[in-house]
């Protein structure tokens, strides 16, 4: 078990390339080493309205797998009906969210007792939440290392690149990214992923293949987490 908390910041190289996926394999890889998880989505657009209120399916995900028991506002403390930017989600709610707000929730919830946290965000690095911050300004307001979810399709290696470029230029560390399969037509996969893993300059913590309807707990072996446990 580690001497303190591992907290990380889940983001990607866009919208929709397994964020989530990605971040519920991680927090079973840890389950299965034994240790206590958090997982926490500050803010969610695109949500079902249940009995008990909004509630996003990507929370509703890592709370099934994370061991803290948290109420779900805790987890995700801003859900928005509209599955858009959060900036236009919120202001079609007549609500705001700024970063401080969102950092004040987190530090919260990581006050729990756990030795493994996630911080999943929203879409790619530089999303807005409102016409004046960026989601991006959360990880650097709490100071976290970075794991970067790259999408595999043509293009990604620009995407990767620039995301990682952003991140450094804020002043993080990418602990480590994963090489997520999401096109399965793509050409040329491996010789992308050995070209990010020689630009990068961050270990790749994953290699997941593409294959529909695959469950994050059948990834938890692949994932090399004690990469990220030694280098935090």
């Amino acid at each position: 078990m580690p001497s303190a908390k591992k907290n990380y910041f889940v983001t990607g190289t866009d919208t929709e390339v397994g964020k989530t996926f990605c971040s519920v394999a991680l927090l079973q890889a840890a389950n299965a080493k034994g240790l206590r998880t958090l997982g926490l989505k500050p803010v969610a657009a695109g949500s079902e309205t249940t009995s008990d209120g909004e509630r996003n399916e990507d929370a509703l995900a890592l709370m099934e797998v994370m061991t803290t028991v948290l109420p779900y506002e805790q987890v995700n403390p801003a859900v928005f009906k509209t599955p858009a930017s959060p900036h236009i989600s919120a202001a079609l709610e007549n609500k705001s969210v700024s970063i401080s707000r969102l950092a004040g929730f987190c530090r919260g919830a990581m006050m729990s007792s756990y030795d493994f946290g996630l911080i999943e965000g929203a879409g790619g690095w530089r999303v807005p939440v409102n016409n004046r911050e960026y989601l991006s300004q959360l990880p650097v307001a709490l100071n976290l290392p970075v794991i970067l979810v790259v999408g595999m399709r043509l293009g990604c290696i620009n995407h990767a690149l620039l995301s990682a470029e952003a991140i450094r230029a804020d002043g993080l560390q990418i602990a480590g990214w994963i090489a997520n399969s999401i096109d399965p037509d793509m050409g040329f996969l491996q010789e992308n992923i050995q070209t990010l893993k020689g630009a990068l300059q961050a270990p790749c913590i994953a290699e997941i293949p593409y294959s529909a309807g695959m469950a994050p707990a059948e990834l938890s072996d692949a994932i090399k987490i004690d990469l990220l446990l030694e280098n935090a």
